[in-house]
């Protein structure tokens, strides 16, 4: 379906669409219409053309384009020249923007961290946390639960990828990664009152902050994942440098916390919304007679709660797509990318595919059951977290965390959505909804 070419012999067209206006092209669109992509997959199909963030871009949506982006057409993308100019300033030359042999030597430096064995140790503290945030929450009684959990996963991810000690300053630096986030899909301008510089201070003083956690684990190496990165030796016996180390902790902690987040608001609104599929998500929890501490033995039982995870990563995905840069240019399902632009897979379009998915904006876990298995149907039909041999190196870490919360819920909690608030999403940086979702929140008696 597609081939590697040198410019374009085949002498095939450009996607259909167009580059919008000089300079800015089509990014305010992208970037503040939630329906804008939609309206031009209908109108053009799957592959768009159009100019977003300074550069010239192709959209691929659908299964097929993933794969070929995710999987069978790495080759010709480049995740380092793909990714906006903030994500590249803000977030350094960290694993998330690496590629070829660089990317390898640091993901299989990072990887020992997520093993199973790990995943056991953090089990623990996963638990306590959440049982402390659960406290709180019923002292709080109301509250907008996207920014609580955003401290919380952020507190996880500050104690078990960084070692740090438990309410360790976690909401000033919580409130320093909102400002680091909103940055990424800011306009690149470093003057102190815009969103970018304010986005630049506080990676700033997140560093500082990291410097400090290295310096500790390099006299005092612990169990953290920063701990192993500290220790980590390549194949040559060469350590990380500290900007290395700087970098690829400032990662761990934005991935270990952003999609988190909004995974966990989708869950807590969709449940709210699907009283029937909550009494279900209950009734399992009830029937594995759980008594003190979780266990991964029991957390593998909870069947039914990981297809809800499913349909939450489908229907409410925390991120819109990925960024790649075209460094060979191709030919894809009858159109020719040349070298040097962007692509942009679009993951929506995929989840909401009602070959795929029937009746696709119905929220059904049902359909991750082993009997209807709807994402088996096509690879690729779920990327939430990506996909193929670049997908999420923490992908095991956000399951267990989420899994770990939300049987908390179901078994203790019970909550409501407060009227007068706006349950509509906001796309960027990460998916959540407008009014940060309001709720009332008590113990079950």
């Amino acid at each position: 379906m597609a081939n590697a070419v040198s410019s374009n012999p085949n002498n095939l067209p450009l996607p259909p669409g167009s580059f919008g206006l000089p300079f800015v092209g089509e990014t305010l669109q992208f970037l503040f219409d939630p329906g804008y992509l939609a309206r031009r997959i209908e109108k053009e199909g799957p592959i768009i053309r159009t100019h977003i963030l300074g550069r010239p871009c192709v959209m691929m949506n659908g299964p097929e384009a993933n794969r070929f982006v995710l999987s069978t057409g790495m080759k010709h993308f480049s995740w380092g020249e793909g990714w906006p100019v903030t994500f590249r300033e803000i977030l350094g030359r960290s694993l998330f923007l690496q590629d070829g042999e660089e990317h390898r030597r640091n993901r299989k430096l990072i990887m020992p961290a997520f093993h199973r064995e790990a995943l056991r140790n953090y089990l623990s503290s996963m638990e306590q946390l959440t049982l402390r945030y659960l406290d709180k929450w019923v002292v709080k009684g109301e509250f907008a639960w996207f920014e609580e959990n955003k401290q919380l996963t952020f507190e996880i991810a500050s104690e078990l990828l960084m070692g740090s000690k438990p309410g360790d300053d976690v909401a000033r630096l919580s409130r320093l990664f909102t400002e680091l986030t909103l940055g990424l899909t800011s306009a690149p301008v470093n003057l102190p009152f815009m969103t970018y510089g304010k986005a630049l201070r506080a990676r700033d003083d997140l560093l500082k902050h990291i410097e400090v956690a290295i310096h500790e684990r390099q006299q005092n190496p612990g169990t953290d994942a920063l701990s192993l990165l500290v220790m980590s030796r390549d194949e040559q016996g060469d350590a990380l440098s500290m900007t290395e180390l700087k970098a690829q902790a400032l990662l761990l902690l934005f991935a270990g916390h952003e999609t988190t987040t909004s995974m966990l608001t989708s869950f807590c609104m969709s449940m709210a919304q699907n009283p029937e599929v909550w009494a279900k998500a209950w009734a399992e929890q009830e029937s594995l007679d759980i008594e003190g501490p979780l266990t991964l033995d029991a957390i593998k039982q909870m069947t039914y709660l990981e297809q809800v995870l499913k349909e939450v990563e489908r229907l409410y995905a925390p991120v819109p797509g990925g960024f790649r840069g075209v460094v060979e240019p191709f030919d894809f399902n009858g159109y020719h990318i040349p070298k040097g632009w962007m692509v942009l897979y679009g993951i929506p379009a995929a989840h909401q595919d009602p070959a795929i998915y029937p009746e696709p904006s119905r929220f059904d876990p049902e359909r991750f059951s082993p009997e209807r298995a709807e994402d088996a149907k096509m690879p690729f039909s779920l990327v939430g977290f990506g996909g193929g041999p670049r997908i999420c190196v923490g992908y095991a870490f956000a399951q267990l965390e989420m899994k770990i919360i939300t049987s908390y819920l179901l078994r203790q909690y019970t909550w409501e959505l407060l009227p007068g608030q706006s349950l509509d999403y906001v796309l960027f940086p990460t998916l959540r909804p407008k009014d940060g979702l309001k709720v009332r929140f008590r113990r079950l008696q």
